[in-house]
């Protein structure tokens, strides 16, 4: 598959009569947003609000960050199988991204599992969305709603408000334009015969409770290990709908935008040879563990792999498929470096993982979500704080009088993504 991917660099984002791209400047009607929100019953109201880098602003509870992005040519449309229900292939043609954009769905929160984004002050230097032009939707659902319905609506809001305002970059010239292409298996294998042949097992959460991930719209759940063209992750393929802890969530932005796939293909044809990429999903129950990590096993030893990446999302419980996919992959020959945060308590003193093998010994660290950070109060505040103590990451005491927040990094957005994208890392001494 070849992919161009057509980069609009965006500037800034104002309200205007006309959604457009305009000398950089990205205009929207928010009553046109808001109208496409309330056709869902389940939300009771809906609002449209905008942050931008340096701002005082803190926005919570998010839910999920997006990238306004449209097909302009090849099959398929943005996050196939869930808008407009086409379920059409994607991955090859050109898509236009309005580049340092991102919409955030914003609104209070059914578990615990949502967290912070802060546009400035220490908070803006743990997320990476801090450095984008933020829309945010803010969301306030039905009376009496179930929670999985509610998230449902929240998630299918953001989806079809950023596939709306991805059209703005349809007909605009971009600023630059990227290939990517990956081929088939023999084909991409005969291409640098000499360059190790590396793949990428992608970990999706999907352990229920709100914890799902979907593939062209099918829950991640119901799924086996499954090879993918990573240009296909490029077109919102994969989309997140889950409430994991805030600093190792993989919002669907970063799905688009996955930094694993991103600089393998940096070092495609140079250093090595990127194969694609193998999905696999994280189970709750044992025989599900063992059948999905004896698969992802079988289709690295099919692919020829000499290398592999693994990443997970969410700590504990995913960190025995982490675990049982590095085993089984090294014991079929092939090395493996794993990729993920760590969360050894306060104090640093207790086990970083859930879970260990023999055989993972290599490993990059994406940070600790136990580090407790203050941060101070905002001039504004996009969505609300009455969650702030109940979220993960947050206690009894950590909203302060003045309306600074006393808590642990896990509350913040993606801080210690185990994708990357993220400052965060550790070293061995």
């Amino acid at each position: 598959m070849r992919l161009e991917i057509g980069r609009i660099n965006i500037k800034d984002i104002q309200y205007g009569k006309n959604m457009e791209v305009r000398e950089g400047v990205l205009y929207l009607n928010e009553e046109e947003l808001v109208k496409i929100v309330l056709e869902d019953e389940r939300i009771k109201s809906a609002k449209i609000e905008l942050a931008r880098p340096g701002e005082s602003v803190r926005i919570t509870p998010v839910k999920d960050v997006l990238e306004p992005r449209v097909k302009v040519d090849g099959t398929g449309s943005m996050f196939p199988g869930v808008v407009g229900n086409k379920v059409t292939q994607v991955g090859a043609g050109r898509t236009h991204v309005l580049s340092g954009t991102a919409v955030l769905t914003v609104g209070q929160i059914m578990g615990f599992q949502e967290g912070i984004v802060d546009m400035s002050e220490i908070g803006a230097e743990y997320t990476p969305f801090s450095k984008t032009l933020n829309i945010c939707i803010v969301l306030e659902p039905k009376d009496g709603i179930e929670p999985h319905a509610y998230e449902e609506a929240a998630r299918e809001a953001g989806l079809k408000v950023t596939s709306f305002i991805g059209e703005a970059g349809r007909n605009v010239e971009p600023d630059e334009i990227e290939v990517f292409e990956s081929k088939g298996i023999i084909e991409q294998a005969n291409e640098y015969p000499d360059l190790p042949k590396i793949g990428y097992v992608c970990m999706l959460q999907s352990q229920g409770l709100l914890h799902d991930t979907y593939v062209y719209g099918v829950d991640a759940k119901k799924i086996i290990p499954t090879i993918m063209h990573p240009t296909e992750f490029m077109d919102g393929a994969v989309i997140s709908g889950n409430c994991v802890a805030s600093c190792d969530k993989i919002p669907t932005y970063l799905h688009q935008n996955d930094p694993i796939i991103e600089d393998l293909f940096k070092k495609h044809g140079k250093e090595l040879n990127f194969m694609g990429v193998i999905i696999t999903n994280e189970n709750v129950f044992l025989a599900d563990k063992e059948r999905c990590s004896d698969a992802v096993a079988k289709l690295a030893k099919m692919m020829g792999l000499d290398g592999v990446l693994i990443s997970e999302e969410g700590y504990g419980n995913p960190d025995t498929d982490l675990m049982m996919n590095c085993k089984k992959v090294e014991r079929n020959g092939i090395k493996t470096v794993l990729v993920t945060d760590e969360f050894p308590g306060r104090d640093g003193k207790s086990e970083s993982l859930a879970d260990a093998v023999n055989e993972a010994d290599a490993l990059v660290s994406c940070g600790q979500g136990n580090l407790v950070v203050t941060l101070p109060p905002m001039d504004k505040v996009i969505g609300t704080l009455k969650d702030i103590e109940t979220m993960i990451g947050g206690y009894d005491g950590s909203l302060k009088e003045d309306g600074s927040i006393e808590a642990e990094i896990q509350i913040i957005i993606s801080a210690t993504s185990a994708f990357g994208g993220n400052k965060l890392t550790a070293r061995m001494y």
